[in-house]
């Protein structure tokens, strides 16, 4: 089975949006039957960043918030966007500050996303932090959040009773909880 070279062909490739964080392409292709179709792609400017942060009870936080393009409320990880010119550590450790004032002396990348990878090229990379220390919040001007400190089981539970659905926080819950036999 060949996995490393496209069955597909880019005929053209037209920029049809553009704005600080997402480039939005129309591409004409010849698809892996050979035949004409028509592709959109969403290019992201920045990866995404998840945190899990761990206290040495077993306690987790979540950040709630309302999603503009999903129409409803969210309860998900603490997360954000990282320039692509940052080392996504730096960009964890900014986003979990900002987001739920926590700093954090151990931390450990455990794994490495596609979000939707059928029409978009966004990364994300999910961190576990531990040894926390509790500070102030710095939230972004945009941002309207709620912050919830919970059991990580419980956590786990909201993701398979599909309570969270955000694909960062459900693949990195599932992800400790596999890793640590919860």
């Amino acid at each position: 089975m060949q996995t490393e070279l496209s069955p597909w062909k880019t005929v053209s490739s037209k920029e049809v949006y553009d704005n600080p964080w997402i480039t939005l392409r129309h591409e004409e292709v010849i698809t892996p039957a050979g035949t004409p179709g028509i592709y959109g792609v969403a290019h992201f400017k920045n990866k995404a960043i998840g945190i899990i942060p761990i206290d040495n009870e077993g306690n987790t936080w979540l950040v709630g918030q309302y999603r503009y393009p999903l129409e409803e409320y969210s309860w998900e990880i603490p997360m954000g966007g990282g320039s692509i010119d940052v080392d996504v550590l730096l960009s964890a450790q900014r986003e979990l500050k900002e987001e739920t004032g926590l700093m954090a002396q151990k931390w450990e990348m455990i794994g490495r996303i596609h979000t939707s990878n059928s029409v978009t090229d966004e990364e994300g990379f999910i961190f576990v932090a531990e040894n926390l220390e509790q500070g102030e919040t710095e939230f972004d001007e945009t941002e309207v959040l709620q912050i919830w400190k919970l059991p990580l089981t419980e956590a786990v539970e909201m993701v398979m009773n599909n309570k969270i659905t955000d694909s960062l926080s459900v693949y990195g819950l599932l992800k400790v909880a596999r890793l640590r036999g919860v």
